[in-house]
Formats: structure tokens, C-alpha cells, sequence
């Protein structure tokens, strides 16, 4: 069965980090480009990041850029974002979604991110 599993959310004061991990199973995870998508409260998707198959490259959106570091390790099925000087804007329920513009139908339940003082 194919399966994301996303943990490490939670309630964060501005300006602190936390690290989201997805841990996939059910497909060969080191095949696929993997993505990072949010969705506050009343607002649609966006896209946040992607990392290539080997974690060789990869590209964030603007307003993350310099704060998320995206990272995987294949050997353990496994997806990172390391998330820095967080601020309230960030506040969304975070995905794992499997390719490149996290548009895909493979994705986990999500895992809240809460910034607020």
C-alpha cells in the first residue's frame, strides 16, 4: 500500500524551527522527486518546495526561500524540511506529496504547523 506519513508539527513561538519528517512506504521513494505543500485555514494549496530524486537539487518558493531547507534520505524512506525563523504566515497544515509540483494524488494526512506567540 502506498503511504506517506508526515510528524513533527506543532506550536512554535515566531521566530522559532521545528523539522517535518514524511516517511513513505509502499514505492520505491528514491524514484520520485518529493514535495512540500501547505494549506491555511480558507486558503488553497501552495507549494512550498521540491527536492530531486537523489537530493541533489532543489527549488523553494519565494516565501520560504533562506528559512525551509528541504532534505531526504533514501536509505531510510524518509523526507525532511527544516523549518527556521518561522512566522505566523506560516501557520498551515504541511504535506508530503509525491513529485515535483505537489499536485500528485500520493500524498499523507498533513501534520499542523502552528506559529504564534
Amino acid at each position: 500500500q502506498v503511504r506517506l506519513v508526515e510528524s513533527g508539527g506543532g506550536l512554535v513561538q515566531p521566530g522559532g524551527s521545528l523539522r517535518l519528517s514524511c516517511t513513505a512506504s509502499g514505492f520505491p521513494f528514491g524514484f520520485y522527486y518529493m514535495s512540500w505543500v501547505r494549506q491555511a485555514p480558507g486558503n488553497g494549496p501552495e507549494w512550498v518546495s521540491h527536492i530531486n530524486t537523489d537530493g541533489g537539487s532543489t527549488r523553494y518558493a519565494d516565501f520560504v526561500k533562506g528559512r525551509f531547507t528541504i532534505s531526504r534520505d533514501n536509505a531510510k524512506n524518509t523526507l525532511y524540511m527544516q523549518m527556521n525563523v518561522l512566522k505566523p504566515d506560516d501557520t498551515a497544515l504541511y504535506f508530503c506529496v509525491r513529485g515535483p509540483d505537489g499536485s500528485g494524488p500520493v500524498r499523507g494526512q498533513g501534520t499542523q504547523v502552528t506559529v504564534s506567540s
